[in-house]
């Protein structure tokens, strides 16, 4: 069982446009909405792979009654802690090409009553959890040390964690040695204060992650592929995509596989990228079933291609 924290969930409402002109009234042709936030997103991933899931999340408002019912349909148990707030709406527009533009709102301030029941809920339903994937980013409300008091106490319950944050939050929680962090290339240069040019200059950079605490980095770089960097050595794969539909949500579908397939190892990154490529894919943020996955089409080896470039596709 995989329980996901997502502190500041969302509805993802998607629309798909014709093409998207700046003061025009745009006729949707076609739209959908989700159950949204990076752990929920998790949660999605493994639920659609038959796996059971609870999600931890604040629910407010009229917007938090209709994400656990999504989540319901999703088959996902819905650990809701109540708020004063409503919970926050994000908006993908979708043009022809598969250019996103998104609107991602602040959220809901979270109390400080509200933030401890949060860490009551995760410490109560965490019994029998396999893993416990912290994804996202922190409301207002919750200080950078939020994710790094999560973590150390869920060791201290002897339960594995997975974080896929960034900033002051990720670097906080680095001292309390979560299993495996998941930053893209964005936040792992964010994290180690310097561009990234190659795969070589992702690597030393999840490196250095390791020596700060990291157990292990399981590193997005877009379409070059992932890069996963463990004590035993780092291994790189990657998987040819021919057409991207919406990438939204595919590092959280990776970062599902990655741990239904046991969080460590070949296997486990072989089983991220299979994830990834199948939910870029797909519609809007729509998480991909067994059905959707090529995993022939998954190359991996220890021979990280150092000098990659990051804006390269992988073939």
């Amino acid at each position: 069982m995989i329980l996901t924290v997502t502190p500041n969930p969302s509805l993802d409402r998607t629309y798909e446009l014709p093409g998207l002109s700046r003061g025009a009234v745009l006729r949707a042709a076609a739209d959908r909405v989700d159950p949204g936030g990076k752990g929920v997103n998790v949660s999605r991933a493994v639920a659609a792979a038959g796996h059971r899931t609870v999600a931890v999340a604040p629910l407010g408002g009229p917007e938090g009654a209709l994400l656990a019912r999504l989540l319901g349909e999703h088959n996902i148990e819905a650990a809701g802690v109540p708020i004063a707030g409503s919970t926050r709406v994000n908006i993908t527009l979708v043009e022809p090409d598969g250019t996103l533009t998104k609107v991602n709102a602040a959220g809901p301030e979270i109390t400080a009553a509200e933030a401890g029941r949060l860490l009551d809920t995760v410490r109560a339903r965490s019994a029998g959890a396999d893993w416990i994937a912290c994804c996202g980013s922190l409301p207002r409300g919750l200080p950078p040390q939020w994710y790094a008091e999560l973590v150390a106490g869920s060791h201290r319950a002897g339960v594995r964690i997975a974080l896929d944050t960034s900033g002051a939050a990720l670097v906080a929680a680095l001292r309390e040695r979560p299993d495996v962090i998941k930053p893209n290339t964005h936040e792992l240069a964010e994290a180690v204060g310097r561009p990234l040019a190659t795969v070589g200059d992702a690597l030393e950079a999840a490196r250095e992650l390791c020596e700060l605490g990291a157990r292990s980095v399981l590193a997005s770089l877009g379409a070059v592929g992932q890069l996963l960097v463990e004590e035993s050595g780092a291994c790189f794969a990657g998987a040819r995509v021919d057409a991207v539909r919406s990438d939204v949500g595919a590092g959280d579908a990776s970062l599902a596989g990655f741990l239904s397939a046991g969080g460590t190892g070949r296997a486990a990154l072989s089983a991220a990228v299979a994830h990834g490529a199948a939910a870029v894919r797909l519609p809007g943020s729509v998480m991909p079933t067994p059905a959707d996955l090529d995993p022939a089409s998954v190359v991996i080896t220890d021979a990280v291609p150092v000098d990659l470039p990051l804006t390269e596709h992988a073939s």
